[in-house]
């Protein structure tokens, strides 16, 4: 076997690519990012905005470009693909075909002047081809790298771009050239391309000008897109007063060999119809969504959707579009039969096309070059129990290559395939990596403050309500401001140059960025001034984006003043900012695993293979959770040997310490180094032991539970049960058991109601699941299934399609008219057919409930004791739903499986694997910077009065053999609590101190401030 080698292959450079290469890098490997375009940043870089947390989708994947960019670890290899590929697991050669871009990217500036002087127009495919780009072109504004490529197809070699450019980046001469790298692993994260809605000629692709697909709708909506931001029809250029989505155009159709979900389309389709009526608010855009089933199934998902039909007045009609005919001044005629059979007719200004999603049209040659499997409909051949391993050792594959999939689910297994190749490749962790250095920091003590404001219009999201210009305009006016600046992108790549060279310029020492959330960007921001040589501290940030244009979008003037403010009030403070510093602090390289079911034992199993020790509790006498009740999959495999199989490795590996009936009492330190007490038995009793543990993370998988069902005489009749005990029965092989017949499946019992509004994910599998297994036992069963919407998502429904030529009959029933379930010695259910328009009467053998997935008891003990929060349906909440789905906003702690939402069980292993890929990240590391902001104490003004012990929610101030309060920095974690309780003024919360809050206070009632 040949030595393995510590650097992975990245193939694909969009969310999840960029995202896999980060955690990798993190974790102590060297990365080759591979993409096949001109930059990286795939799908995101062409989506307005992302559902439902309407952020801006480049404000979310910027920040990691950027990182990416800047990363000595991640070497980015753009306009490329593979060649030839040889060795195996854990020692590939591959060659990395380069293909000319005729452009030296090690010259190239990106100033422009190229493209601005171009004489000849080419479609521009990044806008969907809605507008034109000249030869010479950069992808996107915010591409990284930011280097120019020229079209040779269009490009006439006039010679004007070479003979302007000054840096000498123009090559006419440039070659395809071959690279041979040596990897340890590869990755696959190739993305998805859209369905040509051209194949389905009676919608009128092409032929209509108004009818678009929904990606060129999102270019439509963006502000870099080819309006500016404003939502006009291609015909005509006027603004439409109606428009249509017309959803599984490319999706669950065999027809157009697309039989699958997309799974995203709904959802996309429902944020499209609320964000263009925020573009037309005063015009007053009607919208309208047609319909099969509404999958609305992921976290936060159904809430979209109910404010989307309750708060923002979209249409939902219940029926699949046929045709699109033409009607006068370029309108759209649609017709379509209504639910009761009425015939109905309606005229639409602009039909948007929610195409599904199929494989790249390379992959094909990419599998046979790799020597991979595909499944039928051209993915990524998986297995449910190992969603990320190809059929090849050593590749591995995420994001929507391996199904379609939303951005949540895509970051979770980038992060978990980095944890895939972390375990292969474990013994060569940093042996490969190149460590970042830091210019010397310049001194700015005694210093008259001189501050850069750098504003950021954030295409629309800010400049289509704040007056950006007059905000920069009364910036520059204010004291000690030196230089102000508005960008389109603040945080792109080129801006994060300017940033610096700025910097340098103006001789500047203090920096406000006026733009998001300091939640999402500020790292990258102090990142950007540190590389200039300033400490990262001197930095400053103002939300004009959540506190201003999106509050108050109606009303742009208020906002406009409103951001002024802000930048005044951030300016009074920069003035007043003092460098902080922080210290090494060594990382115990241990976690705490709380959970001993599926996610929590692939979490700790991950960990161990990877060479970090894992302490797991479970509070249960045995391994497996809810995976001990699950006795098969759709796919026809078997989890109990899954359950055996992970028991043993558990139990038998030397790096995990297994801790039955326990729980963990209490938890108190921070990111790197906590201490925890863990007792056992679990129950509490007198003789309970409690366990010190030491450990750099924790990992929280306490799982979810079955609900019971309150309603249909479940817990009254015993022929009335659920779907996990129906599995149960199914899977007994005895003389005894009797297949039931008649069946009534009542689905969404608990879910999707009043007091549960989420959908429990599920469901409609596990429904399909049961029904095909009775009539796998018994052919002839008459099953019966009432449901609200069939939510068989992804590759599932195919088996939704099995289970109706096996005869299993579907029944929909409306939210306002649920089935009635009685017992006049035998049961009977009565529910309304909405086709037939007629009551239905049918009587069971047994009624089978679907009850919701509801969190785990032990969430509500655990959420105080680990100081995480939960969500108002009481499962753990993540950092950020799109750029942290594992993390907690507690650094160091991390969630998966169904203590973060409902899942099934690949989507469980996935997720747990993300936990390890993320946990990684850090236990990786010898050291960890602590320290900056953290609180400090004046030993002159405490009277060790022990406010401060009693407030502090992370007990870390104590008394001191001083007889005062003592802070400790490593354990602090800068909430400032004590520092606002203490009736003496003796703490302070560095970077947050008294002057600086007061001069920002100030700066807010001061109106005559400059």
């Amino acid at each position: 076997m040949a030595e393995k080698i510590g650097s992975v292959l990245v193939i694909g450079g969009g969310i999840g690519g960029i995202q896999t290469s980060l955690d990798l890098s993190e974790s102590g490997f060297k990365v080759y990012l591979l993409e096949q375009t001109p930059a990286i940043g795939g799908v995101m870089a062409q989506l307005d905005k992302t559902f439902p947390t309407n952020d801006c989708a480049m404000c979310i994947v910027s920040p990691k470009l950027v990182d990416c960019g800047q990363n000595l670890n991640i070497e980015i290899i753009t306009n490329a693909e593979i060649g030839k590929v040889s060795g195996e697991a854990g020692a590939f050669e591959v060659d990395v075909v380069k293909h000319a871009r005729y452009i030296d990217v090690e010259k190239c500036t990106g100033c422009g002047l190229c493209a601005q002087h171009c004489p000849i127009e080419a479609i521009d495919e990044h806008n969907q081809g809605l507008s034109e780009r000249k030869a010479i072109y950069i992808r996107y504004p915010q591409a990284v790298p930011r280097t120019y490529t020229i079209d040779r197809q269009k490009c006439i070699g006039c010679g004007l771009c070479e003979n302007l450019c000054l840096r000498e980046a123009v090559s006419y001469a440039d070659e395809e050239r071959v690279k041979e790298i040596k990897v340890g692993a590869i990755i696959l994260a190739p993305g998805i391309e859209s369905f040509n809605p051209a194949l389905k000629q009676t919608y009128g692709y092409g032929k209509y000008p108004n009818v678009v697909t929904s990606f060129e709708f999102e270019r439509i909506l963006s502000a870099s897109g080819p309006y500016s931001g404003h939502v006009f029809r291609p015909s005509d250029g006027k603004m439409p007063e109606k428009i249509a989505w017309l959803q599984c155009v490319g999706s669950r159709d065999k027809g157009v060999e697309q039989p699958y979900c997309s799974s995203v389309c709904c959802t996309y389709a429902i944020k499209q119809a609320i964000i263009a009526k925020e573009h037309l608010r005063e015009e007053g855009l009607e919208t309208t969504i047609f319909y099969m089933d509404m999958r609305t199934f992921g976290k936060g998902f159904e809430d979209y959707y109910n404010r989307a039909k309750n708060d923002n007045s979209v249409r939902f009609v219940r029926s699949r579009i046929h045709t699109i005919d033409p009607d006068k001044d370029d309108n759209l005629r649609l017709v379509w039969t209504d639910e009761d059979g009425t015939l109905c007719e309606e005229e639409f200004d602009m039909v948007v096309l929610s195409v599904g999603f199929k494989p790249p049209r390379a992959v094909v040659e990419l599998s046979e070059r790799l020597e991979i499997g595909l499944n039928q409909y051209g993915f990524c051949q998986t297995s449910s129990f190992k969603p990320m391993a190809s059929s090849r050792d050593g590749i591995y594959v995420a994001g929507a290559f391996q199904e379609p999939k939303d951005i949540p689910s895509t970051v979770m297994e980038a992060s978990g395939v980095a944890a895939c190749a972390g375990e292969l490749l474990a013994s060569t962790r940093g042996s490969e990596v190149i460590k970042k250095e830091y210019p010397p920091e310049k001194d700015v003590q005694g210093l008259e403050p001189r501050i850069g404001v750098f504003i950021c219009k954030c295409g629309i999201n800010i400049a289509g309500v704040v007056d950006v210009p007059a905000v920069t305009e009364y910036a520059a006016g204010l004291p000690n401001v030196e230089y102000a600046e508005y960008n389109l992108y603040t945080c792109s790549q080129d801006t994060q140059a300017r940033i610096r060279e700025i910097i340098e310029e103006k001789q500047l020492n203090r920096v406000i960025v006026a733009s998001c959330t300091p939640r999402t960007h500020e790292p990258l921001f102090q990142d950007t001034i540190r590389m200039a040589g300033l400490n990262k501290y001197l930095f400053e940030m103002a939300n004009i984006r959540d506190q201003c244009s999106w509050v108050h979008a109606s009303n742009p003037q208020a906002a406009t003043e409103k951001a002024k403010e802000l930048v005044r009030m951030a300016v009074g403070r920069a003035a007043l900012l003092e460098p902080l510093y922080t210290i090494p602090m060594k990382i115990t390289p241990r976690a705490l695993v709380i959970g001993g079911g599926l996610s929590g034992m692939v979490a700790s199993l991950s960990l161990a293979n990877q060479g970090f020790e894992v302490e797991l509790v479970e509070r249960e006498d045995e391994l497996g959770g809810n995976l001990r009740h699950i006795h098969f999959t759709l796919e026809g495999e078997n989890p109990q040997e899954l359950l055996k199989s992970l028991q043993e490795k558990v139990q038998n590996h030397r790096l995990i310490k297994l801790h039955l009936q326990s729980e963990v009492k209490e938890v108190s330190g921070h990111v790197g180094h906590f201490n925890s007490g863990v007792r056992r038995p679990a129950s509490g009793c007198p003789e309970s032991e409690v366990r010190k543990i030491e450990h750099g993370v924790v990992i929280v998988a306490t799982g979810g539970v079955e609900s019971k069902p309150a309603e249909y005489l479940y817990g009254q009749d015993e022929r009335v049960i659920t779907q996990r005990e129906l599995e149960e029965r199914l899977s007994i092989q005895s003389s005894e058991f009797r297949v039931p017949n008649p069946v009534v499946m009542i689905q969404c019992v608990g879910s999707r109601e009043k007091d549960r509004l989420y959908c429990s994910r599920i469901c409609c599998s596990q429904a399909v699941k049961n029904a095909l297994k009775i009539k796998e036992q018994n052919p002839q069963a008459d099953i019966y299934i009432l449901y609200r919407d069939i939510r068989t998502y992804g590759f599932r429904e195919e088996y939704y399609y099995q289970a109706r030529q096996a005869g299993v009959k579907f029944i929909r029933y409306g939210e306002e008219a649920k089935p009635v379930v009685t017992n006049d010695g035998g049961l009977q259910v009565q529910v309304k057919d909405p086709i037939l328009g007629a009551e239905v009467v049918l009587k069971p053998d047994i009624v089978v409930l679907a009850p919701a997935i509801v969190s785990h008891p032990e969430n509500e003990r655990l959420a105080p004791l680990l100081k995480v929060t939960l969500t108002a349906d009481r499962f753990f909440l993540e950092a950020h739903m799109k750029l942290r789905p594992v993390d907690f906003a507690n650094e160091g702690m991390f969630l998966c499986g169904l203590a973060h939402s409902p899942k099934l069980i690949e989507e469980s292993i996935a997720q747990a694997q993300a936990a390890a890929g993320r946990a990684a990240t850090i236990l990786s590391k010898d050291y960890l910077e602590t320290g900056g902001v953290v609180s400090w104490v004046d030993e002159k003004k405490c009277v060790a009065c022990l406010t401060c012990v009693r407030m502090c929610p992370y007990d870390v101030p104590f008394i001191s053999k001083a007889g005062v309060a003592e802070i400790e920095a490593a354990k602090c974690q800068g909430c400032g609590i004590c520092a606002s309780e203490c009736p003496a003024k003796a703490i302070q919360l560095m970077h947050y101190r008294d002057p600086q809050i007061l001069a920002k206070v100030d700066a807010m009632f001061n109106k005559s401030y400059i």
